[in-house]
């Protein structure tokens, strides 16, 4: 009885751990509800080849709410946000322009802007920062997913 009590609890505490400790992060913003991303760029095809060198970065475009952008910082780490501006509900005017690693919104109210490198807005520490997704490299393959 002992037995089965025990190893019910140890059952419990692994099905309650998390794989990413930073998941609840981008699950606490009341304007998003990102959809399932699971893609793959062979970075051996052209479109994506723009990938290999840092400070590049490429569009997926109808992938997430409002496109993805993927940013390679130094060929070991990538980053990969979604472009919706994370401080207002998805709407017309709030899929981002990105200009070096600066996301900014178009939207005429608020004048938002982000740093596609951390996520983070660039002038309020209390907003929400953008949307990331997990993204891993294996040889020359890049997987972004959440």
């Amino acid at each position: 009885m002992k037995s089965i009590f025990f190893g019910s609890i140890i059952l419990l505490s692994l099905l309650s751990c998390n794989k990413d400790d930073n998941s609840t992060v981008n699950n606490n913003n009341p304007f998003l509800t990102p959809p399932i991303v699971n893609i793959t760029l062979n970075l051996n095809l052209p479109e994506y080849n723009p990938l290999k060198f840092p400070g590049n970065s490429i569009f997926i475009n109808n992938r997430g709410l409002k496109g993805i952008v993927v940013y390679n910082v130094n060929n070991s780490l990538y980053t990969a946000f979604d472009r919706t501006d994370p401080n207002h509900i998805p709407n017309f005017c709030s899929r981002m322009d990105v200009e070096g690693i600066v996301a900014t919104c178009p939207c005429n109210t608020d004048n938002n802007s982000y740093d596609i490198v951390t996520g983070q807005h660039q002038n309020n520490e209390n907003a929400y920062p953008m949307h990331q997704y997990r993204i891993q490299r294996n040889g020359d393959v890049i997987t972004i997913s959440n």
